[in-house]
This record gives structure tokens, sequence and C-alpha cells, in this order.
């Protein structure tokens, strides 16, 4: 444990990031792997929605800078391709 008074700040700003973070990152992990099922069980209805939701959650995930926009951008046109697949 730290000893000094803006060192302690720091740990506590730093334990709540990480808790916001992990939700947002958990958030879109758990997107994408969704969207996955419903494309392997072909239901465009189904796929279209949840890509929407993949897209939302990974534009939020690059927004707060835990992805890097590139990353961003290769994971939504992967998941783009693989919505054109079923169609």
């Amino acid at each position: 444990m730290p000893n000094i008074k803006s060192a302690k700040k720091r740990v506590i700003t730093s334990r709540k990031k990480s808790v916001g973070n992990n939700t947002v990152e958990s958030s879109r992990r758990t997107a994408i792997k969704d969207f996955e099922k419903a494309v392997k069980a072909g239901d465009k209805q189904l796929s279209s929605e949840k890509l929407n939701v993949a897209i939302q959650r990974i534009d939020k995930s690059a927004k707060n800078g835990l992805i890097h926009a590139n990353k961003a951008a290769r994971l939504k046109s992967r998941l783009t391709k693989m919505k054109n697949t079923i169609e």
C-alpha cells in the first residue's frame, strides 16, 4: 500500500477505472460472440440486430481508449463481412 497521499488517491481512481473498463470490454466481447452465434445459426434478422449492438460496443471501446481505432475498424470490417456471407 502506498504511503504518499497522491499515490493513495491514484490507487482508488485506478481501481474505479479498472472496473469500468472491464465492464465495457466484457460487454464488447459478449456482443461479438452473440453476433457470431447468430451468423452461425444463419438468422439474417437476428444477426443484423446483433451486428448493430456489436458495432456500438466496439465504437464505445475505441472512444474510451480501450482499443486502438484501427483495431475497431478491423473488427467492424470483419463482422460486416461475416454478416454479408449469410445474405
